[in-house]
């Protein structure tokens, strides 16, 4: 069983919510255990907000921009992937170290990488902007009609 979908979204605080319910309405249709989607709309909605603060500047016309949002259910993992048409990470990315626990920014790639089994941050190759993709092991609820063979 294969599921594969992508979203380019204007870089809108109200984009977020859409792509997480989106992947979660997903999951829970192909019968993914409810405590791995809600882990993986947690990191969907950190890597989305994060497109939607540092993903660029408006365009020529005063509208944002966009940012592209893919995800794969592909047996059993789940591949999540966020490009943006911003700067980049400016030096290469190491691990986001812990924000303080009443911070209000900067927290975001670190609970992705507490979330996801497989976590990749760097910037694309070539036209610029920052790519935040992980991956998860999927489990399976007793009656998920998509289980994996």
């Amino acid at each position: 069983m294969s599921i594969w979908w992508s979203l380019h979204l204007r870089r809108e605080a109200a984009s977020v919510p859409l792509a997480r319910r989106l992947l979660i309405g997903t999951m829970e249709t192909a019968g993914v255990d409810p405590d791995v989607s809600y882990d993986l709309s947690v990191a969907l909605s950190e890597a989305c907000a994060n497109a939607v603060e540092h993903g660029g500047d408006t365009a020529p016309d005063g509208s944002p921009q966009a940012y592209r949002v893919t995800a794969y259910l592909d047996g059993e993992k789940c591949h999540i992937e966020v490009t943006d048409s911003g700067p980049g990470f400016i030096a290469p990315h190491r691990a986001p170290r812990p924000a303080a626990t009443d911070a209000e920014h900067g927290r975001g790639l670190c609970l992705i990488e507490q979330l996801a089994d497989h976590v990749q941050i760097g910037n694309k190759p070539g036209r610029g902007g920052a790519v935040v993709s992980f991956d998860k092991i999927l489990k399976w609820r007793e009656d998920a009609p998509l289980v994996a063979v």
